[in-house]
């Protein structure tokens, strides 16, 4: 949604560059399109101008005397984590994008930069800081390298809400329900609540309620008492007991057996156990954090999942979205494991070529980020030089195959005209890009202006089908 003409007469940009003239011009250009803007001539003015002033939208050039975009950028975000950045740079690179994703930029673009594009990459800002004032002003923690958010890394707005989230329920002492598919990261979700809760101090026991047969899981959960069955040659307490003072985290939740559900259910309504083959009730005390990649609420409709216990448990929900719906996140991701498994494996890798770069951007990651840090873990371990080449990375990912350009799920595999084909993956390496038209560019191998055409003809063709559809 574009902001109307009192939003944006009500957005602040405040404009970074020791060109007097290219501030000037800028501001013009935003000016007259109804935004209120100021600038700074340098970096160290800039940071003093958002100290004494309210900024919606900080845009800056990347070279400059003193300190240069990439630290100003970095400054400006550590200290108002959601006041959006955009780099100005006249040198458009792989390199270039990376960098500001690292340092949590918002957007970045070519200059001088296209007025059009630069308008709507401010819109597209603003909207991004109305959109987290209205989720209650809560800062979203740093995810810096040294020390991510509970180890999640990203900036994307998906995953920004994720934190956010996290941030605002980590303090109660509720039920949380994490969701999302395969290797989005849910137990490292369900660590960082733990981490910043009240009962960081008492354990965080895991259990993966699919991976252990339902007559072995009821005794894991709740205990025996000694010969309660053949092999209970001594008693033993569960982990409902053993994480007293802490965090229960059971994942596969939705695999739990029917006959364990009413148990469950009535150990966290009446906050008691009982051993297999015991007769006095043991009081817990526990939060329970569950995860799930399937539909509870589907499982719950065809009798497969309690009803109650499934509001039980479900008291606040966080979906862990996909790697697919994270864009740029997926280049921050790979430049984060990089550093991980080059000190681990004593290796000198510590970047991305761009071709490399550009196969990692493009690819749909059915795994998500579980499949990521196993292709760069392999592609560190490859490598031959400091940055990861193409063919460090596994066949699948090199040359994806049709069903991982064109599709996000397996219902739209279908066979469409090749005009098609490319309109889904200029569509798909946008949203990997984040909507960046110039590293978009980069990757498809073809002119910015090329793509702006083809963008447009592909939504004028959308439109067609639309209209010839409800004709």
């Amino acid at each position: 949604m574009r902001p109307d003409g009192a939003e944006r007469a009500r957005a602040r940009v405040l404009i970074v560059d020791d060109d007097q003239s290219m501030c000037e011009l800028l501001g013009f250009e935003l000016g007259s399109r109804g935004f209120s803007w100021a600038f700074e001539t340098g970096p160290q003015g800039a940071l003093g101008a958002l100290e004494a002033n309210d900024v919606d939208v900080v845009v800056t050039d990347l070279k400059m005397t003193g300190m240069n975009g990439i630290e100003l950028c970095d400054r400006i975000v550590t200290a108002h984590p959601d006041l959006p950045v955009i780099l100005l740079t006249a040198h458009g690179t792989i390199d270039a994008a990376v960098a500001a994703l690292r340092v949590r930029a918002h957007d970045f673009l070519t200059k001088p930069p296209d007025i059009e594009a630069l308008v709507a990459t401010v819109d597209r800002a603003v909207q991004h800081r109305r959109l987290s004032d209205e989720a209650g002003g809560a800062e979203v923690p740093a995810t810096g390298d040294d020390a991510p958010f509970g180890g999640m890394v990203g900036t994307s707005t998906p995953m920004r809400e994720v934190i956010q989230l996290i941030g605002r329920i980590a303090g109660l002492d509720t039920s949380v329900l994490l969701s999302g598919e395969s290797g989005t990261g849910k137990e490292l979700a369900a660590r960082a609540l733990h981490a910043r809760s009240a009962r960081r101090s008492g354990p965080f026991v895991a259990v993966n309620c699919a991976a252990i047969p339902e007559t072995l899981l009821e005794s894991e959960l709740f205990g025996h008492t000694k010969g309660a069955f053949t092999d209970a040659r001594t008693e033993r307490a569960g982990l409902f007991e053993r994480a007293k003072g802490g965090t229960v985290f059971l994942d596969e939740i939705g695999d739990l057996h029917m006959a364990l559900q009413p148990k469950l259910l009535r150990a966290l309504q009446e906050r008691v156990i009982r051993r297999i083959g015991g007769e006095r009730e043991v009081p817990i005390d526990v939060r329970l954090v569950a995860a799930t990649n399937t539909d509870l609420g589907d499982a719950v409709a065809k009798r497969r999942f309690r009803a109650d216990l499934f509001y039980r448990v479900n008291v606040i929900e966080v979906r862990l979205p996909p790697l697919r719906e994270r864009g740029r996140d997926v280049l921050l991701l790979a430049r984060y494991f990089i550093e991980q498994f080059a000190h681990r494996m004593g290796r000198s890798a510590s970047g991305l070529a761009a071709p490399c770069a550009a196969r990692l951007a493009a690819y749909s990651w059915p795994g998500n980020v579980r499949e990521l840090a196993n292709v760069i873990e392999r592609a560190v371990a490859l490598s031959r030089s400091s940055r990861l080449a193409v063919e460090d990375l596994p066949r699948h990912v090199r040359s994806p195959d049709a069903s991982h350009i064109v599709s996000t799920t397996e219902q739209t595999r279908e066979l469409v005209p090749l005009h098609e084909v490319e309109r889904r993956y200029i569509r798909r390496v946008l949203e990997a890009t984040g909507g960046n038209k110039t590293l978009a560019a980069q990757i498809l191998g073809v002119h910015r202006r090329t793509l702006y055409r083809k963008d447009l003809q592909h939504d004028g063709a959308a439109d067609d089908d639309r209209e010839t559809e409800t004709s």
